[in-house]
């Protein structure tokens, strides 16, 4: 008997609902897709000297797009400048827009734009661009409503889903030099224990060691092993 039993790293409602809202991308994109390659910050995966440029993001763009099965007709990239306004085209309206990306969807094309200062990161890089496109298999292939009004939290869980978990759990919290000196950012709508948790759930629903958890920041890990340790006690 455990003097102190395992306890799950997030509250009740969050785990309820990361658990059924995994559950439910497994039976929406299918068992191949949950089991399918986790995607590391190494040179296996992203080989070569990254340096910010345009060809460094249109690269990562097609090794995302390929991973997540992307149609390459059905989008279009575009780099934006902080505050850029809304576009004001005809049959053009926005679906989702964060510091870092939005996806919006304009006759019929989804378009994924990226601020520009995301370059100069590219582990967030990495994970804004996962985040947009998991906007658009789940809102540009209708398979949820743009009013979901969990879309945005379930769109980071779907990160999870298809194998870019790390970068985004990474890019969760980012500091920075600011104007009244160091200061922290969100990147994302899940907390650094939601994702912890959602890691350690997606790697339960694949019966995983999680050999790749030594890749996750100190926080998220640390949450990562706690949902772990409740997972095996129950």
């Amino acid at each position: 008997m455990r003097l102190f039993p395992a306890r799950c790293p997030v509250r009740p409602q969050e785990q309820v609902w990361i658990e059924e809202s995994l559950d439910w991308l497994v039976r929406e994109f299918g068992e191949p897709a949950l089991r399918g390659q986790l995607i590391l910050p190494t040179d296996d995966f992203f080989p070569g000297t990254y340096t910010g440029s345009v060809d460094d993001l249109r690269r990562v763009v097609e090794f995302v797009r390929r991973r997540m099965g992307v149609d390459p007709t059905t989008f279009a990239v575009e780099l934006s400048e902080p505050d850029d306004p809304a576009p004001g085209l005809p049959g053009a309206y926005r679906t989702s827009r964060s510091a870092a990306g939005e996806y919006r969807i304009q006759n019929g094309l989804g378009v994924i734009s990226i601020d520009i200062r995301q370059l100069a990161r590219p582990m967030a890089l990495v994970a804004t661009i996962a985040h947009e496109f998991c906007h658009h298999r789940l809102l540009g292939e209708g398979r949820i409503a743009p009013d979901r009004r969990d879309h945005e939290p379930l769109t980071d869980l779907a990160t999870i889903f298809f194998g870019f978990g790390i970068f985004a759990a990474n890019a969760a919290l980012q500091f920075g030099a600011g104007s009244s000196g160091w200061q922290a950012s969100r990147l994302g709508y899940l907390t650094e224990p939601m994702f912890g948790y959602g890691l350690a759930y997606h790697a339960h629903l694949r019966d995983d060691p999680v050999a790749w958890s030594s890749h996750v920041d100190t926080n998220p890990r640390a949450y990562l092993r706690k949902g772990l340790r409740y997972l095996s006690s129950r």
